[in-house]
């Protein structure tokens, strides 16, 4: 064994911070995108899961989707294996009858005029850009009144993609794996060499937000990547035009926008919106949904020709993120703890950040070394 290596391998654990963000649960208090809204048909529900925590979406055959606590209040068992009557759901066991308000309305065997049992929490919902957003947490906190903000989607100049992923890592990995674009050697197989150059790294409260340029050190760029991002023509570089990604997390949402060398602020190539909520009640799984929102070309019908080759190229790069991050989560399990020496100034803001706004997770309070076997699976 070389000296080089004794060091490395006995050496004394680096710094962490104070609290290990991979214990650190997404704060409730905001509205979060459980489902897709094709998803929740109508006269049905659809069971879903915040952080653990059992959500059954209604969608009546007429009136406006709720969302009740997914457990009668009898025998625990999931209302969403019941039957949606109007704008009511009945318990698929004994029938026991929930309005949209979570009161149990009706138990067909009580007696008249015998008091009915308590009911179920009900959660605000809102449907939006293809999504049906529940808000799992405190009704008084800020975040309810603060819905998230998509104007790109509505714009008739962009086609959108929904993309629709669960991942096995927590919520975080996501948060700094699109924010380090340094980590473009990654992609090396579909992208070729490219250099990513930070150009600044802002913060304020709630928000991080990193600039970057790019340049290519080999390799040819891929029909993906070249239709995704449109280019008119050649960078003006004679006027000091330079392509630019921003990538922000304005927690707990993540948006990504790509402007080509002379484009306008307000006509990115590219305008990405992710939201990631875990699955679980550990907060080891997220759900991963997002808006891709790609500029279309000036050839009417154009784009649709050439989404197919966006689609695989942006499904190659999401493919090899998944995989990292879930062996980060796998590297985290191993260890019982966050053990990254972080140097990147952009990611050191991100995690204070995300430390922050975030709240304990109940499967870590008052314990030492998580070991893997102790780990809920969720």
């Amino acid at each position: 064994m070389s000296n080089i290596t004794a060091i490395r391998r006995y050496a004394p654990a680096p710094q962490r911070d104070a609290a290990d963000l991979r214990k650190s649960g997404l704060d409730p208090n905001f509205w979060y995108p459980l489902a897709r809204s094709g998803q929740v048909k109508a006269g049905k529900s659809l069971a879903v899961s915040y952080a653990g925590e059992p959500i059954a979406i209604v969608r009546p055959e007429k009136g406006e989707l709720f969302a009740l606590e997914d457990r009668c209040a009898h025998r625990q068992v999931p209302l969403s294996l019941g039957v949606v009557r109007g704008e009511r759901l009945q318990c698929h066991y004994h029938c026991w009858t929930y309005d949209r308000t979570g009161s149990c309305v009706n138990v067909p065997y009580l007696d008249e005029g015998k008091q009915l049992p308590n009911g179920v929490k009900a959660y605000p919902v809102r449907e939006a850009y293809g999504f049906v957003f529940v808000y799992p947490g405190d009704t008084s906190a800020p975040g309810f009144n603060a819905f998230p903000d998509v104007s790109t989607f509505a714009k008739g100049e962009y086609k959108t993609r929904t993309l629709d992923r669960t991942i096995g890592c927590h919520w975080s990995f996501m948060h700094e794996n699109l924010m380090d674009i340094n980590h473009q050697f990654l992609h090396r197989s579909l992208m070729g060499s490219i250099r990513a150059t930070c150009l600044d790294v802002r913060k304020g409260d709630g928000w991080v937000e990193c600039d970057y340029t790019f340049s290519r050190a080999a390799g040819k760029q891929p029909l993906g990547e070249r239709f995704m991002i449109n280019r008119k023509g050649a960078a003006k570089v004679d006027d000091g035009s330079i392509d630019m990604m921003t990538i922000r997390t304005e927690y707990p949402y993540q948006t990504l926008k790509f402007w080509t060398a002379g484009s306008p602020k307000d006509e990115p190539a590219l305008d990405l919106w992710n939201c990631y909520w875990p699955t679980d009640s550990a907060q080891r799984k997220n759900q991963t949904y997002g808006l891709m929102m790609i500029r279309k070309p000036p050839i009417p019908g154009m784009i649709h020709v050439i989404w197919p080759f966006i689609v695989a190229f942006t499904n190659g790069i999401f493919g090899q993120d998944t995989h990292i991050v879930e062996a980060e989560q796998a590297a985290f399990d191993a260890q019982g703890e966050d053990w990254n020496q972080e140097i990147f100034p952009a990611i050191q803001a991100l995690r204070e950040l995300l430390i922050e706004k975030s709240v304990p997770v109940a499967a870590y309070a008052n314990a030492g070394v998580v070991k893997l076997a102790d780990l809920p699976r969720g």
